[in-house]
């Protein structure tokens, strides 16, 4: 729960980087509160609304902390537009989402596990 309180923290924070664990404890939460939503949804009859004001509610943060991945990965964050290509485009996000991040300094800050020890 610390890994999605610290991306909500960045909440709009587009510059640096952010560890594997970071982005993907936040996605397991997202997905986990999202299928919450869609149970209370369909308990209480309300057409998804409680998923739609979560989804907008952390739309910017989802966007930073994917910015903040792909610059692990030495990528600009403008990569992350490649979601809006069909299949082929998120399953490279995916690929560039999973890989390591590079152990080294590079030209979008330290490395934030070296920072986190």
């Amino acid at each position: 729960m610390s890994w999605y309180l610290m991306v909500l923290r960045k909440y709009a924070d587009f510059a640096g980087r952010a560890r594997r664990k970071e982005y993907w404890m936040f996605v397991l939460v997202n997905v986990i509160a999202m299928f919450i939503a869609a149970m209370l949804d369909s308990i209480l009859g309300t057409r998804n609304v409680l998923q739609a004001l979560y989804w907008l509610a952390l739309l910017v943060p989802s966007i930073a902390v994917g910015v903040r991945r792909l610059h692990d990965t030495d990528r600009t964050g403008w990569w992350l537009l490649l979601a809006f290509v069909p299949i082929i485009g998120v399953i490279v996000l995916l690929v560039f989402m999973v890989q390591a991040g590079q152990t080294t300094d590079n030209r979008f800050g330290p490395n934030p596990k070296i920072e986190a020890a």
